[in-house]
């Protein structure tokens, strides 16, 4: 299984210390965080595109998935009024754009908190004519979505396997595909291993971190209470041939290199 590294928790560092940090520390490839300093979809489009590509060959650590920062200020496609949810559409398009010319196979976009006293009809109309616009984008472009579910200390809608599975299936687009970070399951109580039943073939992608299980903490593989190994065994067993990016974040970002260093080491330990 191909190990990634993902970049947001070098946002204090530049973004040359992740590449060179990536092929040092043996990881297969970069998955690039969209938001300044790094890899900002506008400043992509300004210039700065090149030299992501220049990192990415420089080090030979190509850029597989593309996450643009999309669930906070200034953007949620989720929230906010009709001129905003356009703006948020726009931005997107242009990460789907920025994604394709980075060369990632994929770009990542997550479902972010609708806001309260939304009524659940209202707030999923929103997110399929949403991901209806993107997916439409993405196929114009020969461009391919991944949706990723957030825990419900995150977001209060699609949090669990079986809303990311109807989602999935009522856009129907082949250019939306779904993907399982290990936490959120662990924080509903339901098993990793659900995501494969219920998306098949279209889970197309990993996140592997640890976690107390109780909560949306991104922990070091290896210091929560999630069963990684087995979880990786299993995997392996069921026939899952994506990736894996291992998603530490900003618990770790005053020393990412020592964490990277320690993340992937018993990552490839675990490996089956």
């Amino acid at each position: 299984m191909e190990l990634g590294m993902f970049t947001s928790g070098y946002q204090r560092f530049p973004l040359e210390w992740a590449f060179a940090d990536a092929r040092d520390l043996g990881y297969d490839y970069i998955e690039l965080w969209g938001g300044r300093p790094h890899a900002y979809a506008p400043d992509l489009r300004r210039g700065e595109l090149r030299t992501v590509l220049d990192l990415a060959e420089r080090y030979a650590i190509p850029v597989r998935v593309y996450t643009p920062e999309h669930n906070a200020y200034p953007y949620n496609y989720m929230a906010g009024t009709p001129l905003q949810w356009e703006d948020a559409m726009d931005y997107l398009k242009l990460c789907l754009d920025m994604g394709k010319a980075l060369g990632a196979e994929h770009t990542l976009i997550s479902v972010g908190h609708g806001g309260c006293g939304v009524p659940r009809q209202a707030l999923w109309k929103r997110l399929i004519d949403s991901l209806r616009v993107l997916a439409a984008h993405a196929e114009a472009i020969g461009h391919s979505i991944l949706l990723e579910s957030l825990t419900p200390y995150e977001s209060n809608l699609c949090t669990t396997a079986g809303e990311l599975a109807q989602a999935l299936d009522e856009v129907g687009s082949p250019c939306l595909l779904g993907m399982c970070d290990v936490v959120p399951p662990a924080a509903t109580g339901a098993p990793a291993t659900e995501y494969l039943d219920l998306l098949g073939p279209r889970m197309a992608h990993l996140h592997l971190v640890d976690s107390d299980g109780a909560s949306d903490s991104h922990l070091l593989p290896g210091e929560g209470r999630l069963y990684l190994p087995e979880l990786l065994r299993e995997l392996e067993r069921r026939g899952y041939r994506g990736r894996a990016t291992i998603e530490l974040v900003t618990a770790y970002i005053a020393e990412p290199t020592l964490a990277a260093r320690r993340a992937v080491e018993r990552v490839r330990a675990m490996l089956p």
